[in-house]
């Protein structure tokens, strides 16, 4: 296997792992969540095996993919506009090029694309990423080629990753897929299936294998990875079914994420993405007792109005989101809070709007992801519910919310003027090559001058400044989380 050094559009410096001997060059490009970029390094080590070296140049590519998203319509828009450059660069300088469509929109879509997107040779679903062998020589011997079966056990386990546009400093480690909580909103269910969890011991030296090639930090990843649990196999849902010897000896969450922090107490541990009715207090009391578990919980909401959330199928109410985050406070008391929400939910009045901005208010988050509803096809509010906030609405409220969001993350940045934190540095600054970019326990980003430091040191840095979202400073020196042979 060799390692080849590129430069990356932002100028960093990207590992690619390469294998000699292959001839054909894969293109690949990933949107939407973070669980679509691990599944593009999934893929990525599939077709390594098959002939196929990743590239960043895209007229070269024999084939090209592109991960997709379908949690809202721009995410699908902005996919078919790639499309459109692809069926361009092929026509005019490849005509050899191969082109498939992965991931949630492929499932959604399923047949739609072949039939509309004439440059599309291949359709392939979340679950079905080892039948890309297959399905490529289906394209080869000239013939369409669709998979988007949704699996019941598939957690790719048995495949190491190849990581894409490394840094060679952060990595994205599946520990679970699909999910079973339905929100009336959502696509995932649909495109991801249902939620199944990933053997820890194909987890732990997915790990093992990451520290030994010098990575710093792992974030572990699934639609709801609080609700982790390995019984032996099978789906979340058959738990009840299982024998009592299987119940006494599962691994929750909990018990993952103090595995990781045990065996590996210098690699920085991140997690994403949670949902609050499955966030337990002896999760909150690991995070509190390792100090390489982040200090960060990324909690949706989506709302603050307790009718809305009955109507998003969230399973929980106002009152119990503002407990848990008490629980967070009293047991992480330096622990940053993140969030999503949606403005303009089918029925949404401005007593619901001003419940969202008034739990906004209490919480005081540290950032967040914030959108305008976009009414998703298969859905239950698709189906089910008028999207009868009119858009300029929509707009308005998601504005306020934006707005009063700019201003807690001013807020929660400025507490940390004056502190010293603890950085890994991850890339250089997009404003200034003098400087260094980082995030700190808390996920804020953080920049300060370059001097001796170098990519993948941990460095505590004193705070001199800030915005509504980077923190400025200057190091002190190393952290004590850098490896004994780096300080």
């Amino acid at each position: 296997m060799e390692k080849i050094i590129e430069e990356s559009k932002q100028g960093e410096s990207l590992v690619l792992e390469q294998k000699s001997g292959n001839t054909k060059k894969l293109f690949i490009e990933s949107y939407g969540c973070a669980m679509n970029f691990s599944d593009s390094e999934v893929v990525a080590s599939i077709l390594l095996e098959n002939g196929f070296n990743t590239t960043q140049i895209l007229e070269e590519a024999d084939l090209v993919l592109v991960n997709t998203c379908s949690i809202r319509d721009k995410a699908e828009q902005t996919v078919r506009k790639r499309l459109e450059k692809y069926n361009a660069v092929k026509k005019r300088q490849n005509p050899k090029m191969k082109v498939g469509v992965l991931g949630c929109m492929a499932e959604r879509l399923k047949a739609q694309f072949l039939e509309e997107e004439k440059i599309v040779d291949l359709v392939v679903g979340p679950d079905a990423y080892k039948d890309l062998p297959n399905l490529l020589k289906e394209v080869e011997d000239g013939n369409d080629a669709i998979n988007v079966i949704l699996s019941k056990e598939e957690t790719y386990g048995d495949i190491s990753p190849v990581r894409l546009m490394s840094n060679g400093v952060t990595a994205f480690v599946s520990i679970t897929r699909g999910c079973d909580n339905m929100c009336t909103f959502c696509v995932v269910p649909f495109t991801r299936g249902r939620e199944r969890s990933r053997e820890p011991q194909s987890i732990m030296a997915e790990i093992e294998d990451l520290w030994q090639k010098g990575y710093k930090e792992i974030t572990l990843l699934g639609q709801n990875v609080d609700s982790y649990l390995w019984y032996g196999g099978g789906l979340k849902k058959d738990f009840d079914k299982v024998t009592d010897m299987q119940k006494a000896t599962a691994t929750g969450f909990d018990q993952l994420l103090e595995m990781v922090a045990v065996a590996y107490p210098k690699l920085r541990i991140r997690f994403s993405t949670s949902n609050p009715q499955d966030m337990h207090e002896s999760v909150l009391h690991v995070i509190a007792k390792y100090p390489n578990i982040c200090k960060h919980i990324h909690l949706p909401v989506q709302s603050g109005s307790d009718r809305i959330l009955k109507e998003m199928n969230r399973l929980h109410t106002r009152a119990e989101y503002l407990d848990l985050i008490s629980n967070i406070k009293r047991i992480i008391p330096d622990c940053s809070i993140t969030q999503d929400m949606i403005a303009g939910f089918p029925t949404e009045t401005e007593a619901d709007h001003q419940d969202t901005l008034d739990l906004m208010e209490a919480v005081k988050y540290g950032f967040g992801y914030m959108y305008s509803y976009s009414e998703r096809p298969g859905t239950l509010a698709g189906r089910k519910m008028e999207d009868d906030v009119p858009e300029e609405v929509k707009l308005r409220r998601l504005q306020e919310i934006v707005a009063l969001q700019r201003e807690h993350s001013a807020i929660r940045t400025n507490e940390f003027v004056g502190q010293i934190v603890e950085v890994l540095i991850e890339k250089e600054s997009k404003k200034s090559p003098e400087d260094w970019s980082g995030r700190n326990s808390q996920s804020i980003m953080t920049v300060f001058p370059k001097e001796h430091y170098k990519m993948g040191d941990f460095v505590n840095v004193l705070i001199t400044d800030c915005t509504s979202g980077t923190l400025i400073g200057k190091a002190t020196g190393y952290s004590d989380m850098n490896r004994n042979e780096e300080i």
